[in-house]
């Protein structure tokens, strides 16, 4: 068995993961949420095969690193060269990852146009052969999975999902319930989870299913996987406005203290500054931010001074104001 039929058959629970979100599920935020209450499931940021075999690998490879605590964990990919898939995949399988995931769904425009991602959506030869490829990269070591969305242009569910899971004997597979075209602009088409799990059990019973899209807290996620009876769901921006979305002992997370809420933003500034401070910008903390200072008044004043740090030293230094102003909080 390999652990996404080991999570299946031991969990009391639909399985939840944490989605790939570009420079933002890194280790250190993965080690962050892990504090919080972990999903079942980490994904890494996107990793582009090419990249990855290319003259710039070691700047590309970074987005590989993890520690034992964030296991189980999925690398997800994308590119278009197949040869860097099979490459790449056998890489993966070497550095330990639970599994591989391949991205057919980002709809960023200049990645799309590219081919790659959402782009083979409407190039199902080259979307085969990349996925048999990285089959034959992983060589049975790890399972292969893929994350899209329900068509490209239109709704194309059982065309595409389909052809997925039938002609590519896709066994994991994650779908974000809009098209490539709707981005985030309408509601997710929730019913289309519905007509997935009918066809995965009319090609492959054995098959899993995991809904991505406006799922916005943990019970909203066990409801969507009983109404549609899919296997589980992956939580993306939901994280931003909850980082403890995964901890089943938190249904409100208004109930989460300023206190704490500064204590959990301290520990990601000191653990990114001893990951990332000779590679990452401080900068980049940015759009966290407003995940930790919210949901007490005055917190968007409090974020502007955070935001105006040009150094991990001036960030630190504003953090310790900040602890002082709201220590009367609770």
């Amino acid at each position: 068995m390999n652990f996404w039929q080991e999570l299946k058959s031991n969990l009391d629970h639909p399985i939840f993961s944490l989605a790939p979100m570009e420079d933002v599920t890194d280790t250190v935020f993965r080690r962050v949420i892990t504090k919080c209450g972990r999903p079942d499931v980490f994904f890494t940021e996107f990793t582009n095969c090419d990249g990855v075999q290319s003259i710039g690998q070691a700047k590309v490879i970074e987005r590989l690193r993890y520690k034992k605590i964030e296991k189980p964990i999925v690398a997800q990919v994308w590119g278009k060269t197949v040869k860097n898939y099979y490459e790449t995949a056998k890489l993966i399988a070497d550095l330990g990852f639970d599994g591989i995931d391949i991205n057919m769904g980002c709809p960023v425009k200049n990645v799309v146009k590219s081919g790659s991602c959402s782009a083979l959506i409407n190039n199902t030869k080259l979307a085969k052969e990349i996925i048999e490829a990285t089959k034959a990269g992983v060589n049975g070591k790890i399972p292969v999975s893929v994350k899209t969305r329900i068509g490209f242009s239109k709704i194309q569910t059982e065309e595409w999902i389909g052809f997925l899971l039938k002609d590519c004997n896709v066994e994991y597979l994650t779908v974000h319930a809009r098209t490539v075209s709707e981005l985030t602009k309408v509601p997710c088409h929730f019913d289309e989870f519905g007509k997935i799990s009918k066809l995965r059990n009319k090609i492959n019973k054995n098959a899993l299913i995991f809904g991505n899209g406006d799922i916005l807290s943990y019970e909203q996620g066990l409801d969507v996987c009983k109404k549609y009876n899919i296997d589980g769901v992956m939580i993306g921006r939901g994280i931003f406005q909850n980082p403890w979305i995964f901890n089943k002992n938190i249904v409100d997370p208004k109930y989460i203290t300023p206190k704490d809420r500064i204590d959990l933003l301290k520990y990601h500034v000191k653990l990114f500054e001893k990951e990332w401070s000779k590679i990452k910008d401080v900068s980049v903390l940015k759009k966290y931010f407003k995940m930790y200072i919210s949901g007490f008044p005055n917190a968007s004043d409090y974020r502007i001074k955070l935001m105006e740090a040009k150094s991990y030293e001036e960030l630190n230094f504003a953090i310790k104001n900040l602890e002082k102003e709201i220590i009367h909080l609770r």
